[in-house]
């Protein structure tokens, strides 16, 4: 397995738990050694970063990862995720960054997420090798 410095978690964060377990053998795949976490919405994400709820000395604060975002989900949807996420300490984000990942080709859906600071990108589904190895590589290290 490859360790990617700076690349402590990746975080799904998905209601569809079959998008899930595809996007998690793509990254079993790619052969990357960090944790691997899914979230069903934008409440469960929050609870991963801030260690709370079903996470709950799950594991350590997270550090530096990368969290692939849909948009549509039940419960808190990716923009209610992304208010949200705004307010968490900038020392607990800044290393953190996030890429929309959706079947939406609302181009102003687009244009939206590439307006928030915190997003670094918008991908379209499915995640496959070569999206991941952008991920990687272009939008976050």
């Amino acid at each position: 397995m490859r360790k990617i410095n700076g690349l402590d978690f990746i975080l799904l964060v998905d209601d569809d738990e079959a998008t899930n377990y595809l996007n998690q053998r793509v990254i079993r795949k790619a052969d990357i050694n960090t944790e691997v976490q899914v979230a069903g919405n934008g409440r469960e994400a929050l609870e991963y970063l801030t260690n709370t709820g079903k996470f709950s000395s799950a594991h350590t604060l997270p550090q530096a990862g990368l969290i692939f975002l849909d948009i549509n989900m039940p419960g808190m949807n990716g923009w209610e995720f992304l208010e949200a996420y705004k307010e968490l300490p900038e020392d607990q984000t800044r290393r953190i960054k996030i890429l929309m990942l959706t079947t939406s080709i609302n181009p102003d859906e687009e244009r939206k997420a590439i307006d928030i600071p915190q997003v670094k990108g918008f991908i379209h589904k499915p995640l496959t090798a070569e999206k991941l190895e952008k991920a990687i590589n272009v939008y976050v290290f």
